[in-house]
C-alpha cells in the first residue's frame, strides 16, 4: 500500500499499517500486526505494553533501526521504506535523535566530545549557542572533559541526552531511557526530556514499561500482541495503572 504523504508541520514520525514479522511456518512471530499512529511535532509520547508486546519493535522500526515486513515508517515527509542503506543512515544522522538504556557513549571520549559526536560524524559544525544551552539544561558544564567510566549512571544518561539534543533532530527515540537508573536519576532525566519538548520544541517518542515515567508525557499509546489497544493524553501514573491493569485481565 502506498501511504499518503504526512503534513510535516504537524507530523514528526507516522507509522501506516507497519507489519514486523520474525521467523517462518511454525516459528512465525507477528511482532508487529497492523499498525497505524502519528506522533505530532512538539509533544512527548509514551509507548507503553507487556514484554513481548511489539513496543520496542515499533520505536525500532520507525527510528530507521529496522525494516518493517510490509507498511510504511515516516519522518517528516520522508518515507523511509523508500531508502537505501545509504540514504536511510543519512536520515538518522541528520533527522533522529536517540537515546538508549545502556548510555551508548563512546568510552575513550570526553562528555562534549560524545555530545558533539554525530555533528562531528556529519562534518558540520555544532551551532555553539545552542549546544551551550543544552549543557546548562542537564547541568553538565562542570563535568564536559570526564570520560563516560568517571560519570555516574544518571550523569552518563545526561550526556546521551544532550547528544541526543545537540544536532536538533526532527525526532527523538528514547528506548527505556531509564531503566538502568535509580529513581532520583530517572526523575532528573525524564525532567530534562520534558524541558526539551516544553522549552526546545522538541518532540520525544519513548518506550518505557514505567507508570511514573509514562506520567512524563502529553500521551501515552498502548501495545499489546503487536496491535494498538488504547491511548490515554494527560497521563498520571494512577490513569497509566488503570490501563495496563484493565489490559491484563
Amino acid at each position: 500500500m502506498t501511504a499518503t504523504v504526512p503534513s510535516i508541520t504537524t507530523t514528526a514520525a507516522r507509522a501506516v499499517l507497519a507489519s514486523k514479522l520474525y521467523g517462518k511456518g511454525d516459528t512465525e512471530v507477528r511482532a508487529l500486526d497492523g499498525v497505524s499512529v502519528d506522533f505530532d511535532r512538539g509533544q512527548y509520547h509514551a509507548i507503553m505494553g507487556p514484554s513481548g508486546s511489539g513496543k520496542s519493535t515499533l520505536l525500532h522500526c520507525i527510528a530507521g533501526l529496522d525494516r518493517l515486513t510490509t507498511g510504511d515508517v515516516w519522518i517528516g515527509d520522508i518515507n523511509l521504506n523508500t531508502l537505501n542503506e545509504k540514504q536511510l543512515t543519512r536520515v538518522r544522522r541528520d533527522h533522529i535523535g536517540f537515546v538508549f538504556q545502556s548510555f551508548n557513549l563512546i568510552p575513550t571520549l570526553t562528555a562534549i566530545e560524545n555530545i558533539r559526536l554525530p555533528m562531528s560524524l556529519a562534518g558540520r559544525d555544532p551551532d555553539d549557542e545552542w549546544v551551550d544551552r543544552v549543557i546548562e539544561t542537564v547541568h553538565l558544564a562542570d563535568r564536559l572533559q570526564h570520560r563516560p567510566s568517571e560519570l555516574s549512571g544518571g550523569q552518563q544518561q545526561r550526556v546521551a541526552v544532550a547528544r541526543a539534543l545537540a544536532s536538533r533532530p526532527d525526532v527523538i527515540f528514547a528506548d527505556e531511557p531509564t531503566g538502568n537508573l535509580d529513581s532520583k536519576a530517572s526523575a532528573e532525566i525524564l525532567t530534562f526530556m520534558r524541558q526539551a519538548v516544553d522549552e526546545f520544541q522538541q518532540t520525544i517518542v519513548m518506550v518505557t514499561h514505567d507508570p511514573i515515567a509514562a506520567s512524563y508525557a502529553d500521551r501515552v499509546v498502548f501495545l499489546a500482541d503487536g496491535k494498538i489497544v488504547d491511548e490515554i493524553r494527560d497521563p498520571t501514573p494512577d490513569t497509566v495503572l488503570a490501563v495496563i491493569r484493565r489490559l491484563g485481565d
